[in-house]
């Protein structure tokens, strides 16, 4: 790892990045100690591994961009500033929510911070592809990133939304999140090629494979990328070659999948632990400081578990609040 895409940030930014990337994992662990309790309904869908990929390219954007994600979305969530109190109100199914308790985890929305959530594996990707289209008919230079799974890789709306993308030179950064498994299924024995940014090369595009748990990597790839979009020139594919640490949800056997040996080589690659090496290192961090940071993000999420857990309860009449029948 080194820190060439980060020369132009101060010790400041590089320790809110390390900031960002914790509260990530802390936050995912948190909502997995409430779903086993039963305190949280439907399914929890962490990042745990991922989350230099989720910084590395959030960091690059402006307020005013837009983000589409998967299921495995409240780290892009926490990102754009959603706060920590309505994201967690949501899981909870509160009133207070930002979907107001009716879109849980696989539908987390906020327009006001421009991110969508789509659960459905690809759908993502064209629904990007038309904000991208928006963007350029305003004549704006915002930029569009769409997260999706080395999955989603494999569907039409993948190669559709590519080909429009490129052909149209949208501003959508099409972010590929390889973490290996589609749900259970290995990539070795789903896709046709080593490298999904290979894909790339079809629409006539630029393709990157970046190491995606290095979270200085995965910047600078984001950044040539967004420079590329707000310049009207088209898209791009970056592939980010990661890992999730756990199940395809909180629950999932993993290892009737996979081997722990395999999962203990990837956790020697953690993103979180090879940023934070490096800035002690640097002397841009300390064990102190680290220590400070881990104390105030576990107590702005327990504010945030008090806070939804003492919001009132939806009553059946709430709940059927904004359901239509044509």
């Amino acid at each position: 790892m080194d820190l060439e895409g980060y020369s132009e940030l101060s010790s400041d930014q590089l320790i809110d990045i390390y900031r960002k990337m914790v509260t990530l994992r802390l936050f995912d662990a948190k909502i997995c100690e409430l779903f086993a309790k039963g305190l949280l309904p439907g399914f929890i869908h962490t990042q745990e591994g991922h989350e230099a990929v989720a910084v590395g390219i959030c960091t690059a954007l402006r307020k005013d961009d837009y983000v589409v994600t998967t299921h495995r979305n409240t780290g892009h969530c926490i990102l754009r500033d959603a706060p920590l109190n309505s994201l967690m109100a949501e899981l909870f199914a509160k009133e207070t929510g930002c979907c107001k308790g009716r879109g849980g985890q696989l539908q987390l929305t906020d327009f006001d911070r421009g991110i969508l959530s789509i659960s459905i594996v690809g759908s993502g990707i064209p629904l990007a592809t038309g904000i991208g289209l928006s963007v350029k008919l305003r004549n704006t230079d915002q930029v569009v990133v769409c997260f999706f799974g080395d999955g989603a890789s494999n569907t039409g709306q993948f190669h559709e939304s590519l080909n429009m993308a490129a052909l149209w030179k949208l501003p959508v950064i099409f972010v590929c999140e390889n973490n290996l498994y589609a749900m259970s299924v290995p990539v070795s024995k789903s896709t046709s090629v080593k490298d999904i940014a290979n894909r790339a090369v079809a629409y006539d595009i630029p393709g990157m494979v970046v190491d995606g748990m290095d979270v200085c990597a995965v910047f600078e790839a984001a950044q040539k990328a967004v420079e590329r979009a707000r310049k009207k020139e088209g898209p791009t594919l970056i592939e980010c070659k990661t890992y999730r640490f756990g199940g395809h949800f909180y629950g999932d056997d993993w290892k009737l999948y996979r081997s722990e040996e395999e999962v203990e080589k990837w956790k020697k690659k953690d993103p979180i632990n090879k940023f934070k090496t490096k800035l002690i290192d640097l002397g841009v961090l300390t064990e102190e400081k680290v220590k400070a940071i881990d104390q105030e993000v576990t107590r702005e999420i327990e504010e945030a578990v008090k806070f939804a857990s003492e919001s009132p309860a939806l009553t059946v009449e709430e709940a059927m609040k904004y359901v239509y029948e044509r």
